[in-house]
């Protein structure tokens, strides 16, 4: 959690405001809140608390951690660092507590690793940053139990004893970590060869011979000293060497004082959680998801639990396999922030003081467990109402998917709508292809989803004017020709258009929507082959460009090899095709097959230019694009007039 002890210092007060200041107001946060958390004194306290009392408290449960916390994952060397730098008396970084508040929301807590409660009681304070630290001090000084450790890939664990040689530890000469060491669950170490000596300290006595000093006594000092002194007999040499231990390394633990950052519990939960995001940098990064578990988290709800009975629903359609919990939260999200609108509306509030609708952070996690609970379900159904649109579109695997943040805007869309009938299915298509084809979900994603989930469904209803991203969609040869990725969002918007309009595979005949059904791999594959573009010395940005590139099986492609358009197609006919049914599969790909029978690729490029963007802007509703290209005429056998009865509102926006 954050740095570790050894890249820390002692808080200076210029890095205070990056770590607590958060001065953004959420939109539902009422102003009081917002004014407490701006006013940085306001919001948390400084102090430091004695090492012991602090270890105390985590023992008796009142100091916990909040449940997303990951599991104690430090290694041998960072322990044996940490109890070094104590024993020195150095600082190693503050410990930043939440303080708990029954009044108040709370993150759902579990105690510290290595406390046994019979019962578990509700905490004072929650860790927010330190746990690492905290839970290393707590194992090693304070449990009574060995230290569960990881080794230094993380993987496998182990039980450690820690000692400090109370020689060594003496001899200024020496590093301090030198004189610390850990042994296994059984309390020792055989040799290895000549460089390592066997040390047992199975028995106090053994300890006590040794001069080995179990951490573990540390803060039951006393009585340990007294069997020591017990067992030399009380010889003036060893009272000397011990008298001088307690002074030099046992007085450094038990004065030793913790800087502590105490949060208090009036701050807002998005900036505990925001706070909470920033100082938890290490290890994977933490999702707005496993904030709102914890925020969620009661004793008769799970979030976790209820995504994971979610998940398995929705994740039975191939479409939706990549759906991760946090699209899930943030579509329930903008449907839940979409009817608080639409209450405020029926109460007549002014549209200067309406709520807005969004899906960002903030709105997630200011979420209440009551909203959840009210539109989970019928996001479900959104989803799957979503799963039988975008197979209409030839979209049927998540792979073909161009944007997973325009299925929460669609499928939140329909969860307000429900499923869409003919009168408002194509306007819904419209406004799909628009976003995917003009790549307006690239950037500033969040922000394009609430504001077509404000003006979607009204538009759908008749209640409304044609959405922002319709009118703001424009395509052109210029797109055509820069677009260069493979697995692009406009290469799969234009890979499922040719599947809807019914492309067809060159070596099996089959219907490319077909073959995806039984998943077999559909990938781009060039119909001017790289190898004869060379030969012909055209430009690379013409030949590798989305013009030249079409879905095809890879029977297909290894067929094509790298010969002339022409002699490729002589090869299936000599396989027995019929050329008016090549013909008729080349056209299917928006290929002018008489282009390719003459290996012209000048033709052949300004003709399927025309093409694609003739299929684009039908299905974006927007008609005919005059003054778009220079490159010829369009082919006549694609007829985008037949598209646009139900477009007709936004058929002149380009």
């Amino acid at each position: 959690m954050g740095a570790t002890f050894r890249q820390m210092s002692v808080i200076q007060g210029e890095d205070l405001p990056q770590a607590v200041q958060v001065p953004y107001r959420c939109q539902h946060c009422p102003v009081s809140n917002w004014y407490a958390m701006s006013t940085l004194i306001s919001t948390f306290d400084i102090t430091k608390e004695a090492l012991p009392d602090l270890l105390l408290k985590i023992q008796q449960g009142k100091v916990q951690i909040p449940d997303l916390q990951r599991s104690f994952c430090w290694s041998d060397g960072l322990v044996i660092q940490l109890i070094a730098s104590v024993s020195l008396g150095w600082p190693v970084g503050a410990i930043m507590l939440l303080e708990q508040d029954s009044s108040h929301w709370n993150f759902q807590p579990r105690l510290v690793e290595g406390v046994r409660l019979d019962e578990t009681p509700d905490p004072t304070h929650l860790i927010l940053d330190g746990q690492q630290r905290a839970t290393a001090l707590f194992m090693a000084l304070f449990s009574g139990n060995p230290v569960l450790i990881k080794d230094r890939q993380g993987r496998k664990s182990s039980e450690r004893w820690y000692y400090i040689d109370i020689e060594a530890a003496l001899n200024p000469d020496l590093e301090r970590e030198n004189a610390i060491f850990s042994l296994n669950k059984s309390r020792n170490r055989p040799s290895f060869g000549s460089h390592t000596k066997a040390i047992d300290c199975t028995s106090p006595a053994q300890e006590f011979e040794l001069g080995m000093f179990p951490v573990a006594q540390i803060f039951h000092y006393t009585d340990w000293r007294q069997n020591y002194c017990k067992y030399w007999n009380y010889h003036p040499a060893k009272l000397d060497r011990i008298d001088r231990f307690e002074k030099e390394v046992i007085k450094r633990f038990e004065h030793y004082q913790i800087p502590v950052i105490q949060l208090k519990s009036e701050l807002p939960k998005p900036a505990v959680c925001r706070v909470f995001e920033k100082t938890n940098t290490q290890g994977t990064e933490l999702s707005f998801f496993d904030l709102a578990t914890a925020c969620f988290a009661s004793k008769d709800f799970s979030l976790r639990e209820d995504w994971a009975v979610k998940e398995k629903q929705l994740k039975r359609h191939r479409v939706l396999r990549s759906l991760k919990e946090t699209d899930f939260l943030s579509c329930v999200t903008l449907v839940a922030t979409y009817h608080r609108r639409q209450q405020m509306i029926r109460s007549g509030l002014s549209l200067a003081k309406l709520p807005g609708v969004a899906c960002g952070r903030a709105e997630v996690l200011s979420l209440s467990i009551e909203e959840y609970k009210a539109f989970a379900e019928q996001v479900i159904d959104g989803y799957e109402a979503a799963v039988r649109f975008l197979y209409g579109q030839r979209i049927v695997a998540a792979e073909d998917l161009p944007y997973q943040i325009q299925l929460v805007a669609l499928a939140a869309i329909l969860t307000v709508v429900g499923y869409p009938q003919e009168h408002m299915r194509s306007k819904l298509e419209q406004w799909f292809w628009s976003g995917c084809c003009c790549a307006l979900y690239t950037s500033w994603h969040e922000s394009r989803a609430a504001r077509d989930m404000l003006e979607v469904p009204a538009w759908l209803l008749d209640e409304g004017a044609c959405p922002t991203t319709i009118q703001e969609a424009t395509f052109t040869s210029n797109r055509l020709l820069s677009i260069r990725r493979r697995q692009g969002a406009i290469y799969k918007s234009i890979s499922a258009l040719l599947r809807k309009e019914g492309a067809i595979d060159l070596a099996t005949g089959e219907a490319l929507s077909d073959v995806k059904v039984f998943d077999d791999p559909i990938e781009s594959h060039h119909i001017f082959p790289v190898a004869f573009c060379k030969r012909q010395g055209i430009e690379l940005s013409r030949y590798n460009c989305l013009i030249n590139r079409t879905p095809l099986s890879q029977l297909s492609n290894k067929k094509i090899g790298g010969q002339a358009p022409s002699q490729y197609l002589q090869q299936f006919l000599d396989q027995g095709i019929a050329k008016q049914r090549l013909d008729a599969i080349l056209r299917s790909h928006l290929i002018e097959p008489s282009t390719l029978w003459a290996d012209d690729f000048d033709a052949f490029f300004t003709a399927r230019t025309g093409a694609l963007l003739e299929l684009v802007n039908r299905a974006m509703g927007k008609g005919r694009t005059a003054g778009v290209i220079e490159m010829g005429n369009r082919l006549p056998h694609f007829k985008p007039e037949d598209h646009l009865r139900s477009s007709e509102l936004c058929s002149q926006v380009s």
